[in-house]
């Protein structure tokens, strides 16, 4: 029996998946924390405020990271564009040079 691995070729399409009920679940929990953190600031707890514009930062961090990502995967940049409701060049204009 032949146990050796095949190398991994830079440029093979991978297999696209979307864990569906993993992802919105988890995407609402973000949503009602950050929300929660908004709340706790607005009941005067000022210096709570630099936190929460700091997590704003970090949420476009990680959208540049997703979107590095998926370039990576394979999707192309129309179809990130539809997803986000922008043009293809709108998206690459705003993703396209990062190297996060």
């Amino acid at each position: 029996m032949n146990t050796a691995k095949h190398p991994l070729t830079p440029n093979a399409p991978r297999p696209r998946r979307r864990d569906v009920v993993e992802n919105d679940e988890f995407a609402a929990f973000a949503r009602r924390i950050i929300r929660a953190h908004g709340r706790r600031v607005a009941t005067g707890d000022v210096e709570a405020l630099r936190d929460l514009v700091a997590l704003s930062a970090d949420l476009d961090q990680a959208i540049g990271q997703a979107v590095i990502g998926l370039r990576a995967f394979g999707y192309s940049w129309a179809e990130i564009g539809q997803r986000l409701g922008i043009s293809r060049q709108a998206a690459q204009q705003r993703w396209g040079g990062e190297q996060l």
